[in-house]
């Protein structure tokens, strides 16, 4: 059953963001496999992150936290709060996934 991750940054945080942002990307293509989507809260007009979303293909809430322990954001300090919640994969790309069989 998948993850979902929503992290939230703290206050002021954007220039440890932008620091950190090439290595968290090279952390994210390194664990692509885990990852069926992921990408930063913006604000309405684009110029600047809250926080992210992450929606991980793991079995277990333990794999999601190391998962997001070890992404250099958090890492790093960056978040304030971070959410683990169980998700269930009704529709992804389109596809209804419904009535797959539910681990």
């Amino acid at each position: 059953m998948p993850y979902m991750v929503e992290t939230h940054d703290k206050p002021d945080s954007q220039e440890l963001r932008e620091r950190v942002r090439p290595e968290h990307l090279d952390f994210l293509a390194e664990h692509a496999r885990l990852l069926l989507a992921c990408g930063a809260k913006l604000t309405d007009d684009g110029s600047g992150a809250s926080g992210g979303l992450y929606l991980l293909d793991v079995d277990t809430r333990e794999e999601a936290e190391a998962f997001i322990a070890a992404d250099p954001f958090s890492r790093a300090g960056l978040f304030s709060r971070v959410e683990v919640t169980r998700w269930r994969k009704a529709y992804l790309d389109g596809r209804c996934h419904l009535d797959e069989p539910t681990p």
